[in-house]
Parts: C-alpha cells; structure tokens; sequence
C-alpha cells in the first residue's frame, strides 16, 4: 500500500475527528475507496475504536438502481438514522468508478430523496465528522489527469502541515469576524453584498473537510442582494452545471440561469424554501490546490477563488441570536475571483484579483 494513503488515515484520525479509543466510527466510502478503508480500520484499531463500514455515498449503481425504481416517495429510513444517532464518528471517503452514475436519475426524484434523508444529515453533522477524498481513476479522469497526477495532487493537497495553514488562514478570520458587510465583484457578471454580522467565521484547516483551506461563514439570510456569475462549472446528482448565475432580492433568488442543466439547478432551487437563500459565503486560500478538478471539495479551497452555497448553513456559522437558513440541500458554487476582482469588507478592498492584503503582491 502506498505509504500516503496511511499518512491519509492518520490525520483523519487524529487530526480531522480527534479519535478516542471506544468511539463507534462509521466509515461511509464507495468500494473503489478500499485500500484507504482498510488503513483506516488499521488506525482505528490501534486507537481501540469501533468501526462499521457503509456505502451511502452517491454515485454509485445501487443507488441508481434504487431511485430509478422508485416512484419518489420516500419517508426518513428510520434504520439508518438509527446507525448514526448511536456513533460517535462520521467519516465520508469520496471516490467512483463513474462519476456520472446517477446522471439519468429524474432531479425531482433526487431532490425528494434528499429531502427524506435531511434529518439523516443533521445527525451526522452533530457528530465528529469528516468528508475526504479517495484519488480513485474516475475522478482522475474527471480532472483530465493522469491516475498518478492526480494522486500526486490529492496527497499534496491533503497530508501538509494543517497547523501552518491554519496560521495562514486566521489573518483573514480576523478580518471577516467582527465584520459587517461584504462585497464580492468580479468583472460586469458578479455584484453582490451581504450582511455577516454577527455570524462566526471558521477556520477550515482540513477538520471537517480533508482537505481543507477555506475562511467561511454564513450570510444573514434576507440581506443578500445582486447579482452572481458561477463562472466554474460544478457537477450535481451525476451532471455538469455551466454559467450559474444567480439574482438576489431581500435574500431569495428571483431569478436563475445555467448555460447547461438549468433543470437540476432550478429542482436544487426549488427543494425547500431555504434552497433559494444563501447558507454559506467562503474564500479559498489553500495554494496547494492550483488547478480546478471539478471536484467542489477541492476546487472551493482555491486560492483564487469565492464559493457561495444555496441551501443549509451549518450551526456553527450562525450567531446566537441570528436566523440560520435551514434546507435539505447544501450546493456549493464557485466565482474565480483571478482577474478583475476583488473582496470588500465593510468597505475596505482585502483581496484583489485573487491577492489577499496580508500577502506579498497585493495592490492597494
């Protein structure tokens, strides 16, 4: 076994959900995943833990097979959060063997079984959670990588010095923490502001997401207003989205557009109320990541770049006495913020053209 795919292990473990010895741990990985779901079994057992091994993670025939059979009605699967109400640990590998899997699955179909499963995720983000990823060849291929490239790149990304990064990162927490107002532009396409006051901004130093490399926090739901241009493209329930764009009013998208798939991004819109309002606003700055993938739990982290979510914002990220923005979905979008950019903080630019103001080159 590639001795990377063990420093992988280790740093989920010890580093990402903290492991103590007795946690019931479950691991949530497609099969293709199997040589990092055997070293973590290893960890797990030196640690005295107690593992089970599941295969919910989408894209996969089963799950295919199931919601094309299904008449889309669904009903919360009481078994399976029975499973995660008793762990401790939740650990989601990604990886396929084709990333296009559930790509001829109807969106309503998918968007009614997300919406089933919702009290599922809310569990399993109680917990002591990680989601990674598997440099399996289908997400090679995905990136328009070679299978070693792309192991080079995801082992680079992930096994690094997360307590470095973490000092790199807090110069813009301290900055985006006691703010009030946040403006993103980006050329003719993307003008949209947004209150974040009195909302934490989190530290994303490879915890919950492996790898990390992200400041983020969530928007005060009814104060988004604008316009926004996704100008990189994200793949949803198994299909490429291009050109997302996105008009805000007091909020709520008024109105959307995509120049491929705008049918899967109007049923992500149209899951719940909340599908139409932002649950999360964040800015890429992990360097190690300097090509897009299309992968969004690697592309968001780019150090060029501002993701947005529609749908759920995460607990953490919502003030005590703030409204949190509740949804059975959580859709990350990207704005390459390179060129023709900047961030603006209660009025004062702190990154321009992907250069924040704490780093060399930055212009005023």
């Amino acid at each position: 076994m590639d001795p990377r795919i063990r420093e992988h292990a280790e740093i989920i473990a010890n580093h990402s959900v903290d492991l103590e010895e007795g946690d019931n741990v479950i691991i949530d990985a497609h099969p293709v995943a199997e040589d990092l779901v055997v070293a973590l079994h290893e960890v797990i057992g030196e640690k005295g833990a107690n593992p089970v091994t599941t295969s919910q993670r989408t894209g996969k025939r089963s799950q295919r097979a199931f919601l094309r059979a299904s008449d889309g009605e669904f009903e919360t699967p009481e078994h399976e959060r029975a499973l995660v109400e008793h762990s401790d640990v939740y650990i989601a590998i990604r990886a396929s063997d084709n990333v296009t899997q559930t790509s001829d699955v109807d969106p309503e179909i998918s968007a009614a079984y997300q919406q089933a499963h919702r009290p599922i995720l809310n569990e399993r983000l109680s917990k002591r959670w990680c989601l990674t990823q598997f440099p399996a060849p289908a997400n090679a291929q995905l990136a328009e990588m070679s299978t070693e490239g792309y192991e080079n790149f995801v082992w680079d990304a992930v096994n690094k010095d997360w307590e470095a990064q973490r000092e790199h990162q807090e110069h813009m927490v301290e900055i985006m923490d006691p703010a009030d107002e946040v403006r993103i532009k980006s050329g003719d396409t993307t003008d949209v502001t947004m209150s974040v006051d009195g909302n934490p901004t989190l530290n994303d130093h490879g915890e919950h997401n492996l790898p990390g490399g992200e400041v983020f926090t969530a928007p005060q739901p009814d104060s988004v207003e604008g316009e926004v241009l996704f100008d990189m493209p994200l793949y949803h329930q198994g299909r490429e989205i291009t050109d997302v764009s996105l008009e805000f009013e007091s909020g709520e998208v008024v109105d959307h557009s995509a120049a491929k798939n705008e049918e899967v991004l109007t049923e992500v819109l149209n899951t719940d109320d909340g599908a139409r309002r932002l649950g999360e606003l964040g800015i890429g700055m992990n360097r190690d990541i300097d090509q897009f993938t299309y992968n969004m739990l690697f592309d968001e982290k780019m150090g060029d770049t501002v993701h947005m979510a529609v749908g759920r914002a995460y607990d953490d990220t919502v003030g005590e006495d703030n409204e949190q923005n509740e949804s059975a979905v959580h859709v990350d979008m990207i704005v390459d913020m390179s060129e023709d950019s900047f961030i603006e903080v209660d009025g004062e630019v702190v990154q321009r053209d992907g250069t924040f103001r704490f780093e060399d080159g930055f212009e005023e």
